[in-house]
């Protein structure tokens, strides 16, 4: 049987303290146990104001002095905060302590050295709610994705030491409490999220890596050589033990101590290994699960069907205005020769593109559905007065992503029309689609459109669709392709330009690089030898749709 996910506990400002506090915060005033849970971590902006979640813990990036915390301490409690974070140091004076009491938002110090970005990554694993998409909850003993940090704690108390949970690459997964009883090389690993360099290049000099991964059992590990920094303590001792699922090594667990493990100690290090293992086999398959099942939910809601509304919901999106991002690559050559490695570059980007929106709007979500990641960003607060400016501030964002990632494929976004509620999600879905397409056949090299700025070449996409193959070129313009292909002139250029140009013979002529007389010459040649009345709109316009839709045919998309 599997326990409903509403019984699962949600990481409350006392819980991230108590895994963070003292190493990388402290509280500076207010109450911690106010609220139950954190609704999410978002990053403090007074240029461009972001959506809080319920009880959001805030980052006050290069926010300081009383005044302006105060200030945004009382902000950030009419709209249901629980926390603000700023850089230490904090003394808290009068004004600050009234404003903490007014709102109900407790401030927080980070420690200097720190960096914002590992901050934001550790609080986002220790307050996800990795379970809020499935419907039955995880299976009985298994721990949450934030609970490495638990994990660590109990292996801590069980050991009576210090604990550090690193991958491959060393960079810290968890860590427990009682860091600050430990040496400089261990306070860098916790304040920057990875093992400092030069610990790890005269650990791999030595051996130590390699050691540990031949061996099954814990290996103690020497204290390093000396600094030669008299105002440094010198390092300490360590055991570890590689964390392994059968022959794949996942990562290791060192724990500081003052010599070799005691052969009780030895054995409940490596049942502890076992443990982790477990567990960090578990996030890896939950993670895969809920992109699944993410997936699946965006499809239904992006139906419009009888199941949207419930679809909306697990995603955690609101019935409100909402708009469609369709992601995709595209690289022909590379699809035939390296499926896989496409493939791979469709989740990598998917993964990018769902952190990007969340960072943009909380409630965004995105899943890749096919060979196109779909994303839905509700109507951000800029675009409440001005509803009909989403699309283009939805395009800006999309704008921005591709400018930050990095791809050696060419990544397209298409943005749909805003969809005024979950029922019109359907429609803004095509919309992107159909500007995505736009972006897939288009020769100008655009990455990215919104639907409104292409809607004239989605129709001809459209009409072209439904036009059969061989009933374009027909008339006037059959004409004056077969002569071309029998003669070897370029009579259909020349009247594509001359349309181009709204019938400028100089603008025209230039275009092609031939003198207008000349040009003049084949203009009329191409009106003999097609029968066409150029001074009839509609032989013009006829001319003009046949000539597009043949250069959309001979597009890959087209």
């Amino acid at each position: 049987m599997r326990v409903p996910v509403t019984s699962l506990p949600r990481a409350s400002l006392g819980r991230v303290l108590e895994e963070l506090g003292t190493t990388l915060l402290d509280v500076v005033c207010g109450d911690v146990d106010r609220v139950d849970y954190i609704g999410g971590v978002v990053i403090h902006d007074p240029l461009d104001e972001p959506e809080l979640p319920d009880n959001a813990l805030v980052m006050g990036v290069g926010l300081h002095g009383n005044a302006d915390i105060a200030r945004v301490v009382t902000h950030l409690g009419r709209r249901g905060a629980a926390a603000l974070v700023v850089r230490a140091p904090v003394v808290p004076d009068e004004r600050l302590v009234a404003a903490v009491r007014a709102s109900g938002v407790a401030v927080l110090s980070f420690a200097r050295g720190a960096s914002w970005t590992h901050l934001a990554g550790m609080l986002r694993t220790l307050t996800a709610d990795g379970n809020r998409l499935d419907p039955d909850g995880p299976a009985p003993g298994r721990t949450g994705s934030g609970d490495l940090f638990a994990v660590a704690n109990a292996i801590s108390a069980l050991l009576d030491a210090p604990v550090t949970i690193e991958d491959r690459n060393s960079r810290l997964l968890a860590f427990s409490s009682r860091q600050e009883e430990v040496d400089p090389s261990r306070v860098q690993t916790i304040l920057g999220r990875q093992v400092p360099e030069h610990y790890t290049r005269i650990l791999e000099e030595r051996g130590v890596f390699q050691a540990i991964y031949r061996s099954d059992r814990p290996v103690f590990v020497a204290s390093l050589p000396e600094s030669g920094d008299s105002l440094q303590p010198p390092e300490l001792p360590r055991a570890a033990i590689a964390v392994r699922a059968g022959d794949e090594i996942l990562g290791t667990i060192w724990v500081v101590v003052p010599g070799p493990l005691s052969e009780e100690r030895d054995e409940a290090l490596y049942e502890a290994s076992k443990l982790v293992a477990m567990h960090m086999v578990w996030q890896r398959a939950d993670a895969d699960m809920a992109r699944r099942l993410r997936a699946e939910l965006l499809a239904t809601a992006l139906e419009s069907g009888s199941g949207s509304p419930e679809a909306v919901r697990r995603l955690g999106l609101k019935d409100e205005p909402a708009v469609v991002l369709a992601l995709t690559v595209v690289d022909a050559a590379a699809e035939h020769r390296l499926p896989a490695r496409l493939a791979t570059e469709r989740k990598r980007l998917t993964d990018a593109f769902a952190m990007h929106l969340s960072a943009v709007h909380p409630r965004a979500t995105a899943a890749l559905i096919g060979d196109i990641a779909y994303g839905v960003l509700p109507l951000l607060p800029q675009n409440r007065q001005h509803p009909e400016d989403a699309g283009e501030r939805a395009a800006r964002i999309a704008t921005e992503f591709l400018a930050r990632v990095g791809s050696r494929l060419r990544p397209l976004i298409g943005v749909g029309p805003l969809a005024g509620d979950s029922w019109e999600l359907a429609r803004s879905r095509s919309g992107a689609e159909r500007a995505l397409r736009v972006l897939r056949s288009g020769p100008d090299g655009r990455q990215v459109a919104h639907l409104d700025d292409v809607h004239v070449e989605a129709l001809l996409l459209e009409l072209a669709d439904r036009v059969p193959r061989g009933d374009i070129p027909s008339g006037a313009v059959a004409r004056v392709v077969a002569y071309d292909e029998t003669h070897q002139t370029s009579l259909v250029a020349t009247l594509r330009t001359w349309l181009d140009a709204f019938g400028d013979v100089s603008e025209a002529s230039a275009t092609m690089f031939v003198h207008p007389n000349t040009f003049r010459y084949r203009l009329r040649r191409a009106a003999e030898v097609g029968r066409i009345d150029l001074g009839d709109p509609n032989a013009r316009l006829s001319a003009m749709l046949q000539l597009r839709l043949m250069s959309l045919r001979s597009t890959p998309d087209g």
